[in-house]
Parts: structure tokens; C-alpha cells; sequence
């Protein structure tokens, strides 16, 4: 029997979060943990959800939903994160969505996502609407390789606008976010290493400052009051810090005396 509607969740050590993600999925046809060898119980609640699981080593993100496509036979994917939930009336708007679609149909829709950043749900600074092209015709999307984070699907085809939100329970405490931002500048430099960009002595001014502008004015951070202020200044730093390692990397390894 074809299934019509599968929704992924990628996980690695999601034990926290993927019980409630998966109990909001269960209207899903199906329902599929593709899980990066976790070594906690998030397997065990997978299992014990009856989602099915697949163990994939991850390479990047991009690689893994590419994966995830490849691998789970249903008409549509549906990607979720551990750390987000479906509400019953998003499951009813994708529901009707993918109902009857035909080839003439959007090849995918957009989401927005409510993001909640240490119990606040955000207004502006690109964290809402912050829509996140997840709900996908397989056989007619895959993701770009040139972006293995923040990834970027190739659509063979229009898509389509949902107006129901995901939540996305995003970050508990600042430090959190400290860590999950250093681990993303990473690759950022390694993709603007990629690409050949330089950083020149203006460069860890003009950028910090360009991207504070960019998210506290131009994106409305400032609806957020000092929330807004908080998290905008830490993507400014995370900006200076992904150039500072972009020099690291141009300067390769330190010769040994």
C-alpha cells in the first residue's frame, strides 16, 4: 500500500524532545525517525511511539534530508524538527494541501514557524514568520550540496504558501544558543572558504554591524524589546566569529618549529 504522507524527523540525541514531536505527528501516515546513531534513549521512544526508525550516519544536513528522500518511499515528506511540534490545525492545512494534488500542483509548501528563545515567542528579527520550505513532493525536490547548513531545497517546480505555523521550541537558555551558534559558525566559514571569500580588515567591523542592522531594524528585531537587542547582538557576534574563523582557515595550520 502507497503512503501518502511520511513525516521525517532527523535526530541525534533527541531524547528530550522527540517524544512530544512524534505524539504531534500522529495523524501522519507514517511516521520516520532517520536518527544519527544517537546514543540516548531516542531511539527507545521512537520505538515506542511506533515511528520507524532508519540509522544514518550524518555527513551534513543537506546530505541527510537528501537521504531521507531517497529512502522513504511516500508521495510527500513532510520534514520536522525534533525540537518542533504540529499543531492539529497546521496537520489539517497540510492535509488539505496534498489532498487531490495533481502534477499541476506546487511541488511544495512553506510553513512559518513560531520560534519560542528562552520561553519568549519572537516577532521580528527573522524569527517570524521564519517560513521553512518542509512539506515536499518526493521525486520533485532535493537539497542544494553547495549548502550543507541553513539548507536549501531545489524544487522541480512552484511552491505553495501554508498560513499555519510550526512551533519550535528553539532555545531554552543563551547558552544553549551559544553552543548550537558556535557549532553553526563552523560551517559558515568552511562554506565562504568554499567560495573563495576573504575577510579584509573592515570586514570583522562591517559585517557584525551590517547584520545587527539587518535583524534589529530592517527584520523588526526591536519588536522583541530586550530580547530583541539580546539575540540580535549574539548573531552579530556569531557573524565576527565566523569571519575570524574564516581567517583561521586561509591561514592554514601553524608551522611547527
Amino acid at each position: 500500500m502507497s503512503i501518502e504522507l511520511a513525516a521525517v524527523v532527523l535526530t541525534k540525541n533527541e531524547e528530550r524532545h522527540l517524544g512530544d514531536c512524534l505524539d504531534s505527528l500522529a495523524w501522519a501516515d507514517e511516521r520516520v525517525v532517520f536518527d544519527d546513531y544517537s546514543h540516548d534513549r531516542t531511539v527507545d521512544i521512537a520505538r515506542a511511539k511506533g515511528a520507524r526508525v532508519i540509522s544514518h550516519a550524518l555527513e551534513d544536513f543537506a546530505s541527510q534530508r537528501n537521504a531521507a528522500l531517497q529512502t522513504v518511499e511516500a508521495t510527500w515528506i513532510l520534514f520536522v524538527d525534533a525540537d518542533e511540534r504540529v499543531t492539529p490545525a497546521l496537520a489539517d492545512e497540510v492535509r488539505h494541501a496534498i489532498e487531490g494534488a495533481g502534477q499541476e500542483s506546487p511541488a511544495g509548501w512553506w510553513i512559518p514557524r513560531y520560534n519560542y528563545m528562552i520561553g519568549h515567542r519572537m516577532r521580528g528579527g527573522g524569527w517570524y514568520p521564519d517560513h521553512q520550505l518542509r512539506l515536499l513532493r518526493r521525486g520533485k525536490a532535493r537539497y542544494d550540496p553547495a549548502h550543507p547548513v541553513h539548507e536549501i531545497v531545489i524544487l522541480d517546480g512552484e511552491a505553495g504558501t501554508l498560513q499555519e505555523p510550526f512551533i519550535h521550541y528553539n532555545y531554552d537558555t543563551v547558552a544553549q544558543f551559544r553552543r548550537k551558534m558556535g557549532r553553526y559558525t563552523a560551517f559558515e566559514a568552511e562554506i565562504l572558504y568554499l567560495e573563495g571569500v576573504r575577510a579584509r580588515p573592515w570586514t570583522y567591523v562591517s559585517m557584525p554591524l551590517r547584520e545587527f542592522w539587518r535583524r534589529f531594524v530592517k527584520l523588526r528585531g526591536y519588536r522583541d524589546h530586550l530580547y530583541g537587542l539580546l539575540f540580535c547582538g549574539l548573531m552579530s557576534w556569531y557573524t565576527l566569529l565566523a569571519y575570524w574563523r574564516l581567517r583561521q582557515l586561509h591561514a592554514g595550520p601553524t608551522p611547527k618549529p
